[in-house]
């Protein structure tokens, strides 16, 4: 898979941009502020529909305009697609083919891509929000029904929450019918996330655990769990983790009440790392921190081509600077010719790597590019 061309309209510093890609390796390069990274958040977005850096669509849109716009011709298996997103105050409207489709869920995943920016490095070390988000963003790309549950999920959870708000501190709440009737639903709800998760984290261990043990040269194990806050695990059936559910639901529930909060759920889930069984979180150095960070990225890619059989787009933003020269070479020669790659950067003079020496380069200055 690759993006061909992106046309820009009214998006961030551009006012209209056309551009015309490589297959292989396109680099930016330019100092800070100038907006490269504006051109690679661009490629996110019209792939996932929402940015990596805000989740205030409005900042997409440039200064004074009523709607930012970004299009883009995907070149998968059997062809060439347009594909098209406008951002507008009213809200986002996906088209693929010139057809626009009632449902983001629908449009999400007709291009993949793979970001790995500094801030990712904080998938190991940062909060569990972030660990989610990447589970959450990850899924959806390669299941277009977890969207579809992940939105419900969020519903209930939302409605839930606001019956507990409302009732925040009131005893006579706890025998409500109708907080009953939402705890039932939200309990369904949470199990598909659950279960999919857990899915989803035993085929990215597949995939990483070899590429870790690579990147360290044979002396690190990796192992990632999911850590469900109810304590579910990943073997058990559905009636038991129905059971379960409820159960931890019905022992907190005085300090949801009390809180005006759930406090059980997916949306309070994390993950956990462990390189040759320590946890990379607490007790890794910088360099395994760095090095688990890569490896999840690296299975992403593999994860992605295997469930979908193509070949996602990594889009690396000023990343390369923040890896060791053999982090940054096993990271190269990884995508050489098989993955279509975005880099950002202030300078190439410090890759040396032969990928660089090819690649497609863009001179970024003052929102103009060359």
């Amino acid at each position: 898979m690759n993006i061909e061309r992106l046309q820009l309209t009214n998006y961030r510093n551009y006012e209209s941009l056309t551009l015309d890609f490589s297959n292989k390796i396109n680099v930016f390069i330019g100092e800070n502020a100038q907006g490269k990274t504006n051109v690679m958040e661009s490629i996110y977005v019209l792939a996932m529909a929402k940015s990596h850096r805000t989740a205030n669509d409005k900042e997409l849109i440039r200064w004074d305009a009523d709607y930012g716009k970004i299009e883009g011709v995907v070149n998968k298996r059997y062809g060439g697609i347009p594909i098209e997103l406008t951002i507008s105050k009213k809200g986002k409207k996906g088209k693929i083919n010139h057809l626009e489709q009632t449902k983001l869920s629908n449009y999400i995943g007709q291009m993949n891509v793979v970001m790995f920016a500094p801030e990712d490095l904080n998938i190991v070390k940062g909060s569990p929000q972030i660990r989610r988000r990447f589970i959450d963003m990850e899924i959806g790309q390669i299941s277009p029904v977890y969207l579809h549950d992940l939105l419900t999920f969020q519903k209930i959870l939302k409605q839930r929450n606001h019956l507990l708000k409302k009732n925040q501190g009131k005893q006579a709440f706890a025998s409500d019918v109708m907080f009953d009737i939402y705890t039932e639903q939200y309990v369904e709800a949470a199990i598909q996330i659950i279960r999919k998760r857990f899915q989803f984290m035993e085929l990215l261990q597949e995939w990483a655990e070899p590429i870790h043990f690579g990147i360290s040269r044979g002396l690190e194990k990796l192992v990632i769990k999911y850590r469900p806050v109810s304590g579910m695990e990943a073997n058990w059936p559905t009636d038991r983790m129905r059971e379960h559910l409820t159960e931890k639901l019905n022992e907190v529930k005085q300090r949801e009440i009390e809180r005006g909060v759930t406090l059980i759920g997916p949306h309070r889930d994390d993950l956990q790392f462990f390189v040759n069984d320590y946890d990379v979180q607490v007790y890794g150095s910088q360099g395994q921190q760095r090095t688990t960070a890569l490896s999840l990225k690296l299975a992403e890619i593999e994860l992605i081509k295997q469930e979908t059989k193509e070949t996602p787009i990594l889009l690396l933003d000023d990343v390369l600077s923040e890896l060791d020269d053999y982090r940054q070479s096993h990271l190269l020669n990884t995508i050489q010719g098989e993955v279509q790659t975005f880099v950002t950067t202030t300078s190439v003079e410090g890759i040396h790597h032969e990928t660089i020496q090819h690649a497609k380069l863009f001179h970024v200055k003052k929102g103009a590019i060359e």
